[in-house]
């Protein structure tokens, strides 16, 4: 599902993704090693991340759902600032963008969830990285195989 979701944002959001990934979080969350390990680069920058993108990509287009996984928490992990706001939101309680697993996440996520954090949201965040986040939510809550894809945003 992940793979299928990178795919359906395509190539340029997923580089628009890992253009934003903070190697300082990285390494604050330690995942700094695993990452690089896992996207098989000798060093890790934003310069050596910026050029393996296509690459990495090439992965996601194979159906790694392993790989897919990781780059998700790697971007999630750099925009915890929005993670936290969409919980906020949904009133979903969390320890700085984290869950616990105790946390009965699916019971809060109720018809027209995506779509009204999406409407709350616009605006101060990327569209396509909330659309990413809303859909990463569903898939490892919901169990969903479906891909959000939002109504178009209301002329102002």
């Amino acid at each position: 599902m992940l793979c299928r979701l990178f795919l359906a944002l395509g190539q340029e959001a997923f580089t628009e993704f890992m253009r934003s990934v903070s190697i300082g979080k990285l390494r604050t969350y330690s995942l700094y090693e695993r990452v690089k390990v896992r996207f098989h680069l000798p060093k890790l920058n934003s310069d050596t991340l910026r050029k393996a993108v296509p690459k990495l990509y090439q992965r996601i287009q194979a159906g790694d759902e392993d790989f897919a996984a990781d780059v998700a928490q790697v971007i999630l992990v750099a925009h915890l600032d929005m993670v936290c706001d969409v919980l906020d939101l949904l009133s979903i309680p969390h320890n700085n963008g984290f869950l616990s697993s105790k946390t009965d996440v699916a019971a809060r996520l109720t018809p027209g969830w995506q779509q009204r954090v999406l409407d709350q949201l616009r605006g101060k965040y990327p569209e396509r990285l909330l659309i990413f986040y809303l859909n990463y939510l569903a898939w490892e809550n919901l169990k969903t195989e479906e891909v959000f894809q939002p109504a178009p945003a209301a002329a102002g």
